[in-house]
Order: structure tokens, then sequence, then C-alpha cells
């Protein structure tokens, strides 16, 4: 058989006869750059697009994809684990579409491919939403994935809520958010639970990484501690636990090259990982490949149960958001993976700005160890709600370290407990997706100055009247916002912040509840949404396809 002849499409050398004023050797160049226009694809020549996009600058674009990973609910038999889903306004573009889905394999792969028909038999849809697995909006909206999807979110500036899989063994979550409905995307879940009697356990949904740090983590006698491991992604991941204690790190190869293959979680207690009992535990969950999302949940016999927050990336300096304005004790666990060690002042965020505790000015933390204080607080010492502020006691020697912190709060003889941990600003802007109507409560501190802040509520899941309200936060203080609820909240609602001027600024909020006299509480932080990202501009150049041979 002939093989067929792939045959060079013939090029007509443009008529430049009409360019004014040009020359012959002019006229070769602009024939050569448009044949060039014609083999390379370049479909025009244009004037530079100005100053803010000149070639090697950088501008930016709002986010079309957010993706997020929620633990599991670690919930026991009796406990019940709601999931909230929330996009600020604002976003511009097509019409997305939201979801949260149980991370299975079968899900995993499907979000992959979003442009699959929903999946038939969806779960129905939860207060708030679109009907599960249906496209939300016009119907020009970009096709949801075929998932069976747990919540699906309708449209931004309304959350959407449902609850998690009604089991003891309930698996992680995902939650992807597309078109206008990504910037700002978040995930917010709440567990009621009787394990150590009655509590309340929450923890926002973020993406998934390759490093995360928890600092007060513990195998004591009264601590039950598991870390999650979460692979809502397409390709398999491989983790290392690295642990670190008042002693030095600890090593287990059974906390080496652990496998999560897509769509599955593995739950593993740190007492089997210690070699025994170790307080003032720091974790750092690192993937050699792949990446996850990681939590660490906490039950303390008698002192209540809570995931802890996730600390920002070791730094020299270190500020612990939302110590609550009835706290009755604090422990501060700090963890340095560093060579050297750490010498750190210990500041307190009060009514005239930062102060130093009587008898905490410092803490000595030890090359690659943790170290712990405890605080109590009483009506005479306390000023209200704060914040811990950790710096180099010499500015010529940062070493980088983490933080935690867990608070207790008592009332009449019964304490609940949450995990605090250093933080980062709220920036532009950020969100928390689940609060109710006179159980929540919000904190701020400005760092290094004044600084004002936007606070908006949204409505409720299912009705409400948003509300919004600017508050000054003086440096160096912690100012507790009161009257942000929605008017008529029916159903959680969101709150969203915006850094109008000043800071930085750190935020939590509190959402309680007493339940049998036990004050039941859980923290969690802002966390800037990046709802915009860099984007450089590329100037086309014809030189890139042309080799030097």
């Amino acid at each position: 058989m002939k093989k067929p002849t792939l045959k060079a499409p013939k090029l007509k050398a443009p008529d430049l006869s009409a360019v004014a004023g040009g020359s012959r050797t002019g006229q070769s160049l602009l024939a050569g750059v448009a044949v060039l226009g014609l083999v390379f694809g370049i479909a025009e020549l244009r004037a530079p697009a100005g100053p803010a996009a000149a070639a090697g600058q950088r501008t930016t674009a709002q986010v079309e994809r957010s993706a997020l990973v929620c633990p599991p609910p670690m919930q026991g038999v009796t406990g019940s684990t709601s999931l909230t889903l929330f996009s600020p306004e604002g976003g511009t573009g097509s019409t997305g579409t939201g979801l949260l889905a149980d991370t299975t394999p079968d899900n995993v792969t499907a979000a992959q491919n979003p442009a699959q028909p929903a999946a038939a038999g969806a779960s129905a849809a939860p207060s708030g939403s679109a009907p599960a697995g249906q496209p939300s909006g016009s119907p020009g909206a970009a096709a949801v994935p075929a998932v069976d999807a747990r919540i699906s979110l309708a449209k931004p500036g309304v959350p959407a809520t449902g609850p998690a899989a009604n089991t003891d063994t309930a698996p992680g979550s995902f939650a992807v958010a597309t078109g206008n409905l990504a910037p700002g995307f978040t995930a917010t879940q709440v567990t009621n639970s009787e394990q150590s009697g009655p509590s309340l356990s929450g923890a926002d949904c973020l993406p998934s990484g390759t490093s995360f740090w928890f600092s007060g983590a513990s195998t004591a006698a009264n601590r039950v501690d598991y870390v999650t491991l979460v692979n809502a992604d397409s390709l398999p991941a491989v983790v290392d636990l690295r642990m670190y204690g008042d002693k030095g790190q600890i090593d287990n190869e059974l906390a080496t090259g652990i496998a999560i293959a897509p769509g599955k979680y593995e739950t593993m207690s740190l007492s089997s990982l210690t070699k025994g009992p170790v307080d003032n535990l720091a974790l750092h969950v690192v993937t050699r490949s792949g990446r996850i999302g990681a939590g660490v949940h906490a039950v303390d016999t008698g002192k209540g149960t809570d995931w802890l927050e996730p600390s920002a990336d070791p730094g020299p300096s270190v500020v612990v958001p939302g110590i609550p304005d009835d706290v009755t004790t604090a422990h501060l666990v700090v963890a340095t993976d560093s060579a050297d060690d750490a010498d750190l002042k210990v500041q307190l965020s009060g009514k005239n700005g930062w102060f130093t505790p009587a008898g905490h000015e410092t803490v000595h933390v030890k090359a690659g160890m943790t170290a712990a204080l405890d605080f109590q607080f009483t009506e005479q010492t306390r000023e209200g709600a704060s914040a811990i502020r950790l710096t180099p006691s010499s500015e010529g020697h940062p070493t980088p370290i983490v933080a935690g912190l867990r608070v207790d709060r008592e009332n009449k003889g019964k304490t609940e407990s949450a995990w605090l941990a250093g933080g980062n600003p709220i920036g532009a802007r950020a969100s928390v997706a689940d609060n109710r109507a006179g159980q929540t409560k919000l904190i701020l501190t400005a760092v290094d100055s004044d600084a004002k802040v936007k606070v908006s509520s949204s409505a409720g899941a299912a009705g409400g009247t948003p509300a919004s309200k600017d508050v000054d936060v003086p440096a160096g203080t912690t100012v507790t916002v009161d009257g942000i609820d929605p008017a008529d909240a029916n159903g959680p609602y969101a709150l969203t912040l915006r850094t109008v001027s000043g800071g930085p600024v750190l935020a939590t909020r509190q959402l309680s509840a007493v339940t049998k006299d036990v004050p039941t509480f859980t923290t969690q932080q802002f966390r800037d949404d990046h709802a915009t990202v860099e984007v450089p501009h590329v100037a086309g150049d014809p030189g890139v396809v042309l080799t030097g041979r």
C-alpha cells in the first residue's frame, strides 16, 4: 500500500505594496512576520495593552474553581453533624455550581469530569439549596459534576446546609464551586456529640495541601487523639507524620509512608504512634507525593471534644487569636522543628494594647522540641476576649515556631474545651459559613495598628435579612462584636469580614450552646479567601517558536 503523502499548505505572500513609505527591506520584514503569523497562529498584531498590562507585570483575575476537603465527622454513635456551604456575593462571570459530596472513589473520579450529566438518585436538596445534581441558575450554567451530592449551593449570598452521613464511620467530604460561586467559597462542619459529655466540635473545610501543622495534641492518659487523612484528589498520596514532644522528635516507622488512595481516608490513633504517653505534642503532616486534607480530633476526658485548629506555617512570630472573654484556664504549646532554640516574649492583648502577663514573660523552646505554659484567668485578671502573641526575645535570633492553645470554659463545675492555633490575617476578605442566631460571637484582634473591619451577616439558609456594620479595632486589642445576627434568621447564616483599613486583623467566631449545664463551644478562624490570583501578562513573541540551530 502506498503511504499517504502529507503536503504543506501553500502560503501566499501578502501584498504589501500599499504600505506607505515601506522600503523593500521593511516590506520583506513585514512579509516575514505575516508568514510567521500564518504558520504559528498569531491572530493579529496589537499595540501594547497599556502600562498595567505590560509584559512582565501582573494583573489580578477572579478564581474560577475552588475545592475544599472536610474531615470525617468523628461524631460517635450518638452524635450528629451538619455541613454548610457559602459563597459571598460579588463573584462575576458565568453562573456557577457548588456542591458537597462524600469522599468516595466514585465521587472523586466523577468530580474530575464536570461535563458528565448528574447522577440519577442524587440525594434530595437540603435547606437553602438547589436540587442535588442539578445546575443552579440559568440554563447556560456549567454542569454539576456527576457525583452523589449531599448539598448543592444555589446562589451567592445564601448558605446551603445539610447533614453528614448518620453513622459513626461517616467518611470525609469534599466541596467544589465553579464560576461566580468560586470566589470566597467556604464550607464549615459542626458536630454535636456525647463522646465525653455534651460537646461541640467544629472545623473549617480547607483546600488539599502538602503540609499541615497541629500543636497541642496529646497521648496522655486523659486524651484520645486521632489524626485523619482524606484524599479527595484523583492521584494517590503518600504521607509522613512527624511528631515532636518535650524530648525531641518521636520516630515510628508506622508514621511514615502512609498510602492514601484517591477517594479514601485514614483515621489513626496518635497513641499507637508515640510508643507511650506524650503530652504537649506537635504534629507535622507532610506528603511525599500527592495532596490530602488533614485534621486532628481530640477527646479530653472531663474537658470536652473538638478539632485542633491547624496552625499557620512556622514563622518567627505567632499570634493565637480567639481567647473567649469567659475563659478560666488556657494551655499553650509551642514547637519548633528548627536546629536552633527559640527564646520568645509572651504578650496578651488587653484593653490598652499588648501587655506582658506576670509570671509568663517568656518561653524557651529547645531545638526540635515543644514547650508549654499554663494560664489561669479570673474575673479580676481577665480583660475580656484576648489573643496571645509570641515574638523573638532577640530580633537577631528569629526561630520559626508553631503554637496551639487549649482554652477551657466552666459552668457550675462543668468544663468544655476548644483548641486554637497560630493564625493568619483575614486579608481582603474572609468568611465562616455556619453561624447560629443567639449562639455566635465574633472576636477580632488588630496586631500592629488600628483597624476598621466591615462585618456582614448573610440571610439564613431558610430565610432572614442580611445585615452589616463597621467595627473599629484599636491596635493591640481584641474586640468582641455583638448584634451580628441577621434579622429573622432561619437556619445557619454566614459571616463575611472585609478589612477596610489598618491592621493586620486576625479573627475567629465562637459558636456556643449550654447543654446539661455544660458550656459547649467551638471556635474557628477566618482565613483570607484568596478570591483573586495574580496573573502574569504575556506578550506575543514569535521568537519563542524559533530554535537557535
